[in-house]
């Protein structure tokens, strides 16, 4: 049974290679579009079984199954078991076919949000058995397993941009991908909008997301191999970034060599702490500087707030499209431009948000949004993919995701002791600094970039 289970995650066996030209060419961009938008959708949808917790944390409050303080803890282990987990996912995706691991991924995230519609009842049950387990506890419980099977989703996302899709598109592609967060996160909210109750916040997405699982197994493939194509680098007749030095080694001796003793990974990494340190600063605290600290009407603060978001994706695709047509896929000089223009715009939004400048509060916001998901999408995915070798990219992927969601867990718990010893203020020169301190990593990977382009 357990060889059955362990085959079903391999990767897919190479398909006959084909040689009629023009099937080829018919096949690929087929192929290309359904592995895009199948990782697109499926990728929204590990949003709808995750956000959805947040959209519905007043309801939850009100009707005394959750503290404040407790929801706070439960979204502190969903923080950590998803960034740790993102770089063991990253490890276990680049051995295994992309739609199995993802499928199961969003599976496994559907069963958990089932769960959590009946919490009350689940726990009641525990304790009908002698088990003195608490609601707060046993939501922590299941919404860390929740982030663990979250972390299943991007990282077989980056192996199939990377499998299908050359170095010289990449970083189109792939900001054009990742504005399915964006998309997941703003039609979650439209469709809990239409529901009518909690429990129901968590059955329908899992529906969805338990539909779509099997969907991906049934559409998806693996490799352009696995369906008798040629490899992209073949296809478009480019040489990889950084090439595989012996054709025999172990994955692990692969991950060692490409990602845990990689300087310039390790550079992004870190760099990625900074970034989502500024994104999630500016993103998750935006309303309570506005009302707090300016004293915004609520709902004026959340309309002045919800540019950030919107203006996100655009920000990204933008990144990605000038960083293929300006400097032939090398990241690293649009990260530095996004994050000057970051760092001024974090420094806008604190002097110049009031009541009475509705539309400056919302622009400067805009342009946190707009300029912050540029580095988030390059920095950690694309130039990540860019500065290891194929078989490791989402290895490596993972691996600077699990750093940016421990600056996430900065960010909440950080900023907060900031704001109470140390003022609003210090909190927006700590994102201009943290964004300083990002381009400083990232600009050591300048040289790599210029150097992998010319081989």
């Amino acid at each position: 049974m357990w060889s059955k289970i362990a085959n079903w995650f391999k990767p897919l066996p190479d398909a006959a290679p084909l040689t009629n030209e023009q099937e080829i060419k018919k096949l690929y961009r087929s192929w290309r579009l359904k592995m895009f938008f199948s990782m697109y959708f499926g990728y929204a949808l590990f949003y709808f079984t995750r956000k959805n917790l947040d959209i519905i944390k007043p309801e939850l409050i009100k009707s005394n199954i959750f503290t404040i303080e407790q929801l706070g803890t439960i979204g502190f282990c969903i923080y950590l078991t998803y960034g740790i987990g993102k770089f063991i996912s990253g490890t276990i995706a680049d051995k295994c076919n992309i739609r199995s691991i993802m499928a199961l991924g969003l599976f496994t995230s559907s069963l958990v949000n089932i769960c959590f519609a009946f919490l009350p009842e689940i726990n009641n049950a525990f304790v009908s058995m002698g088990l003195p387990i608490s609601v707060a506890f046993l939501g922590s419980f299941l919404w860390g397993l929740n982030g663990a099977a979250q972390s299943m989703g991007f990282p077989p996302v980056a192996k199939g941009l990377v499998y299908w899709f050359s170095p010289s598109e990449r970083a189109t592609k792939w900001t054009l991908w990742s504005s399915s967060h964006t998309f997941g996160a703003f039609f979650v909210a439209q469709l809990i909008a239409l529901l009518s109750g909690w429990r129901l916040a968590f059955l329908v997405p899992a529906a969805l997301g338990i539909a779509y699982s099997v969907f991906m197994v049934w559409y998806m493939a693996d490799t352009p191999k696995s369906v008798g194509l040629p490899a992209i680098e073949v296809y478009h007749n480019e040489v990889m970034p950084v090439k595989q030095e012996k054709s025999d080694m172990t994955q692990w001796q692969i991950i060692t060599k490409y990602v845990l003793t990689n300087p310039f990974l390790w550079a992004l990494a870190i760099a990625y702490v900074f970034i989502y340190y500024v994104r999630f600063a500016t993103l998750d605290w935006a309303t309570s500087f506005l009302e707090l600290e300016r004293g915004f009407p609520q709902e004026v603060s959340r309309r002045a707030a919800s540019a950030m978001p919107f203006l996100g994706m655009p920000g990204g695709i933008v990144a990605g499209y000038l960083a293929d047509r300006w400097f032939g896929g090398r990241c690293t000089q649009m990260n530095l431009i996004y994050l000057v223009i970051l760092a001024a715009s974090c420094w806008g939004f604190y002097k110049f948000a009031a009541p009475t400048s509705f539309w400056v509060t919302a622009i400067f916001a805009a342009l946190i949004g707009f300029f912050v998901d540029g580095p988030q999408n390059l920095a950690g995915g694309v130039q990540a993919s860019r500065v290891t070798v194929q078989k490791a990219a989402a290895a490596a992927c993972g691996f600077t995701g699990m750093f940016g969601y421990f600056g996430a867990m900065l960010s909440s718990k950080g900023v907060a002791y900031m704001i109470e010893h140390h003022g609003w203020k210090n909190v927006y020169l700590s994102c201009i600094v943290a964004c300083i301190l990002a381009g400083l990593c990232i600009a050591t990977t300048w040289k790599k970039e210029a150097a992998s382009s010319t081989k």
